[in-house]
């Protein structure tokens, strides 16, 4: 970093345009920046001092990373705003820079493209194109193709009439950045005209970043060894081009390939300090996944369990859908996983049903952990949805091998042989040994370690919990714990769970009712019936020895929950006990009855939350839904 030597503010102003847009030294266009403002503000040099500010926030959003430089910035910007006519190319430079400060913050991107159209009307390439790379910053979650594709042309357009070389690198940086994010077949001949540009005219921050998609590519490519060299080297160009995103992607790296060598633990301590870092962006929470994942690996249930809970807070909804937002919820179906937490992966899995055919990429491709579908099958197996698991991990093979992501499609292998063994229909244990026959040859050649499925691990023992009902309410009791709730759709659905502990029951059962469509189907099949028979002939039991041990407390229970499985019987049978059928579509029962035992736990935890957790960890939905207490 050259430090200022002369207090000219137009000699400082140059030197600073110089090395942003044209070295691409952060660090150093900062520190002359500053020292333009300075020096215009101390001489009255409106004019410079408010070119200064233009500059002042550098290259990409968000580069000013502690409190007190982000204030300073934003209070330069506001005072220079309010002094430059809005209307003119400098004045929308400076509201499309504040724009995007505030967008990127908060995960929106509105403010910034208005200003988008104003720079567009300019008709001056330099506002163009850097309203157009501001706008990208806001636009890199998996719903904004399209305005990606329409930026990066608008950016390259104008980038060819500007005077600045680095202009056209960043449009053809953000290009390669959104084919990639869009598994377009080009990006890597995108990747490649790149660096052709950066052979002739080195830029140091671009040339970090694609440097670091190579980083990404060379993980994909499964030559691991090789990965970790390129990663160090990688991070030493970001700390030369003073990217104030160097740790956090070098931590980035070093999590995806330890990941796929199966020494993820032992990155603990990083990872632990990266949750909690000040370098991070305010929307990026994929580090707090990326440790639960870890903790509950290294068999720290306490510790990932809580890195959760911050994660979901109320629901997942709330994580903003930033560049790692994919990543981030990939991280959470992992840990859930582990976990054996089937409310979460159920949560999870509805999120991420959208982007299917999206990769599992990082901020600006920097990392990538597969296809999406490997993360909905393992949610669905998580959540005791088998044979959906198995649809999505298929699909993840495939995707994974078009992308050319060899560590990810072995993962994907060995949890489908997973499934399949869970499944165990006719033909899977053939398919079950096949899949993990390829998984463990790759493994091998790759240097990968398979992790060992939470199915092979001893679950402890849980004790059930015990659900009556009582009028218009239901008390659900475990141990010494009780807590007394509303009837309602959700509760029943559970009350009927609850009764049959182990037993896989279809959400379309349960619903009694859905969409038509062209089929009809009994609204509780023969397994189903022959639970509630198994459990009425149970409390038959216990009541004729209640009323023997002369128990009127425990008889009376024992009744009120044989008289509502009568009911429940009489309203899915229609006359002389004979089917009542409906016509049923399986998908909007998964959805409705999902949500309906959600609102029901949501409630139940409201009440007691040692009973709600209990009930979170125990009770699976999706097609099939469970009760399984240990």
């Amino acid at each position: 970093m050259r430090t200022p030597t002369t207090t000219h503010p137009t000699e400082l102003l140059h030197r600073a345009a110089h090395a942003l847009w044209t070295d691409g030294d952060l660090t150093t266009s900062r520190t002359h920046f500053d020292a333009a403002y300075r020096a215009a503000q101390a001489t009255g040099d409106h004019h410079t001092r408010t070119l200064a500010v233009a500059g002042m926030g550098g290259l990409w959003v968000h580069e000013h990373r502690t409190t007190s430089d982000t204030t300073l910035l934003l209070h330069r910007l506001h005072h220079a705003i309010a002094d430059t006519d809005p209307h003119t190319p400098l004045g929308i430079r400076l509201r499309a820079r504040l724009a995007a400060e505030q967008d990127y913050r908060t995960a929106t991107h509105t403010a910034t493209l208005a200003l988008l159209d104003q720079a567009r009307a300019t008709g001056d390439p330099v506002t163009l194109t850097e309203t157009a790379s501001l706008a990208h910053h806001c636009l890199l979650g998996p719903d904004h193709t399209r305005l990606r594709h329409e930026l990066s042309q608008d950016a390259l357009t104008a980038a060819l009439a500007t005077d600045r070389p680095g202009d056209l690198l960043v449009a053809l940086l953000w290009r390669t950045v959104g084919q990639f994010l869009d598994t377009h077949p080009h990006a890597e001949r995108s990747l490649a005209e790149l660096h052709t540009h950066l052979t002739h005219h080195d830029h140091l921050a671009v040339s970090y970043v694609a440097h670091a998609i190579d980083v990404m590519l060379t993980i994909r490519a499964g030559t691991l060894t090789e990965a970790l060299a390129r990663a160090a080297t990688c991070a030493r160009r970001g700390t030369a081009a003073g990217d104030a995103d160097t740790a956090g992607w070098y931590g980035a790296h070093l999590t995806t390939i330890a990941w796929y060598q199966g020494n993820l633990t032992d990155h603990l301590p990083m990872l632990r300090e990266l949750a909690v870092s000040p370098t991070l962006s305010p929307v990026d929470h994929s580090y707090r996944a990326a440790l639960a994942v870890a903790s509950a690996l290294a068999g720290h249930r306490r510790e990932a369990t809580a890195a959760l809970a911050r994660l979901h807070r109320h629901d997942l909804t709330t994580l903003p859908r930033s560049s790692s937002w994919l990543v981030t919820l990939h991280g959470i179906v992992e840990a859930a996983h582990l976990l054996d937490d089937g409310h979460l992966a159920t949560e999870a899995y509805d999120l991420l049903a959208p982007y299917a055919d999206r990769p599992m990429l990082a901020s600006l491709a920097i990392t990538c952990f597969g296809s999406t579908h490997h993360a909905l099958g393992t949610a669905a197996l998580t959540a005791g949805e088998t044979d959906r698991a198995i649809t999505h991990l298929h699909a993840a093979i495939q995707d994974n091998l078009s992308l050319g992501h060899l560590p990810a499609t072995t993962l994907s292998r060995a949890r489908l042989a997973d499934a399949l063994t869970r499944r165990a229909g006719p033909h899977d244990r053939r398919e079950a040994e096949r899949q993990r026959h390829l998984a463990h040859t790759d493994a091998t050649e790759l240097g990968i370690t398979l992790p060992t499925p939470p199915a092979h691990r001893r679950t402890p023992h849980r004790p059930r919990i015990q659900c009556h009902r009582h009028g218009r309410h239901w008390q659900l009791a475990l141990g010494h714990r009780t807590a007394t709730i509303d009837d309602s759709v959700g509760v029943r659905y559970l009350a009927t769970l609850l009764a049959n502990p182990g037993h896989d029951i279809p959400a379309i059962e349960l619903a009694g009712s859905a969409e038509p469509t062209t089929g009809h189907q009994p609204v509780l099949d023969d397994t189903a019936k022959r639970a509630y028979r198994r459990r009425l002939s149970d409390l038959d039991a216990t009541i004729d020895d209640a009323d023997a041990a002369h128990d009127p407390h425990r008889a009376e229970q024992a009744r009120t929950e044989r008289q509502w499985l009568l009911d429940e019987l009489a309203t899915h049978t229609g006359l002389h006990g004979r089917d009542r059928t409906f016509t049923g579509n399986t998908e909007r029962a998964r959805i409705a009855v999902g949500k309906a035992i959600r609102r029901a736990l949501d409630r139940i935890t409201a009440t007691d939350p040692v009973l709600g957790e209990h009930l979170r960890t125990t009770i699976s939905t999706g097609t099939r839904c469970s009760y399984r207490p240990s």
